[in-house]
């Protein structure tokens, strides 16, 4: 199958996002409008993503996401934003729990740095964690959902989140795909494991890294400042 892989996947990546754009068309602007209000400011959420890896330099390509903000930019008397719990409003909690919160990111998809089914892209400061085998992931475009997302989502750790990426990346076939789309529905639907159970956002990788031991704080501080090199 590796005509669709190499062909046919893309076809279907453009066609079902700008069908899905043109039908949710009307929603995407009532959205932008409440995401204005309720935000104070900029409904949309962009942020740096590793992408699929360029054949010449064997690096991941850098995009930028595009979702719909679920969290407020509000701060301290210093400067510094405050706790997640607290800049997570009731309508960012309503757009994380439906997944309303990833449509902007079809604009992606339309433009090519997302697939609809892929290894979902992480952040670029978890990227440089990931050990040579787990960054094979990028070897494929990212994807809106993937394999991970139907097997847990975020209620299963970081290391079985990429063990289910390489295990999709083996074996990319149409029928796979359309799988994991249905299955994403019904998750979607369910609204269920979209956040840990007793988080309200996820821990990064680097961190989970430290917490756990597996890294130094040497090793980790010196993760971070690659890390903002490669934004």
């Amino acid at each position: 199958m590796k005509i669709y892989k190499n062909c046919l996947k893309r076809v279907m990546d453009f066609t079902l996002s700008l069908i899905a754009i043109i039908v949710f068309s009307p929603l995407l602007i009532i959205l932008s409008v409440v995401g204005l209000i309720a935000m104070k400011g900029n409904p949309f959420f962009c942020q740096p993503r590793p992408g699929k890896k360029d054949l010449k330099t064997n690096q991941e390509k850098i995009f930028k996401l595009i979702k719909f903000r679920t969290m407020s930019n509000a701060k301290d008397k210093e400067g510094n934003l405050l706790p997640d719990n607290v800049r997570l409003n009731s309508y960012g909690k309503f757009l994380r729990s439906t997944s309303l919160d990833e449509l902007p990111s079809l604009l992606n998809i339309l433009c090519g740095d997302l697939s609809i089914v892929g290894p979902r892209p992480q952040l670029v400061r978890d990227m440089v964690f990931m050990s040579t085998e787990q960054r094979k992931r990028h070897n494929v475009s990212p994807g809106l959902t993937g394999l991970a997302q139907i097997n847990g989502r975020n209620n299963i750790t970081w290391e079985q989140k990429f063990e289910y990426d390489l295990i999709y990346i083996k074996d990319i076939t149409f029928m796979n795909d359309v799988k994991i789309i249905f299955k994403t529905i019904e998750k979607v639907l369910k609204r269920s494991d979209v956040v840990r159970e007793g988080t309200v956002s996820d821990m990064d990788f680097g961190d989970w890294l430290l917490q756990n031991k597996k890294v130094t704080q040497e090793e980790y501080d010196k993760k971070q400042e690659e890390a903002k090199k490669l934004l």
